[in-house]
């Protein structure tokens, strides 16, 4: 077999591996385009900067310091318990489960006191009230509320 025999066109060649090279690139950038407009954006979770140091300061100022600013009348009412009680329940709990112990994170920030994580999950079961009612003061979030009371329930 003699290759002179077959005439072979380099230039064709280049033109069609161009032109399958071109349709390829097109391909894949229209399937990628349709696959990121029907996926769902990753990046719009909403960041709140909830200050856990001053929502347990306040916590304690309220309720657990010397000249604490709510009586134990006022707390009983709250917690529907007695101060003694629940100051015992966050004492064992914070011996038996690691959750309900304060922790600093990465950034060297406090994080939630074992306390404020009784308090939102003794309130839910106090008031029945969803997980997002107790943010304004106790500053946690519902998702750490809920597995607050998972935790505390277990």
């Amino acid at each position: 077999m003699d290759p002179s025999e077959y005439h072979f066109d380099i230039a064709a060649y280049n033109r069609k591996c161009e032109i399958e090279e071109t349709y390829m690139v097109n391909r894949f950038t229209e399937r990628r385009n349709k696959i990121l407009e029907d996926s769902a954006p990753r990046s719009n979770r909403k960041y709140l900067n909830r200050d856990h140091a001053m929502a347990n300061q306040r916590l304690i100022d309220d309720y657990f310091a010397n000249e604490h600013t709510y009586d134990d009348a006022m707390f009983r009412r709250r917690y529907q318990m007695q101060k003694h009680v629940f100051l015992r329940i966050v004492g064992d709990l914070s011996s038996s489960d690691n959750y309900f112990t304060q922790r600093v994170d990465a950034a060297n920030i406090e994080g939630i006191s074992p306390s404020a994580k009784c308090t939102t999950s003794m309130r839910m079961l106090a008031y029945s009230v969803a997980a997002d009612a107790v943010d304004e003061y106790i500053k946690i979030g519902g998702i750490t509320t809920l597995k607050c009371l998972r935790r505390l329930c277990k």
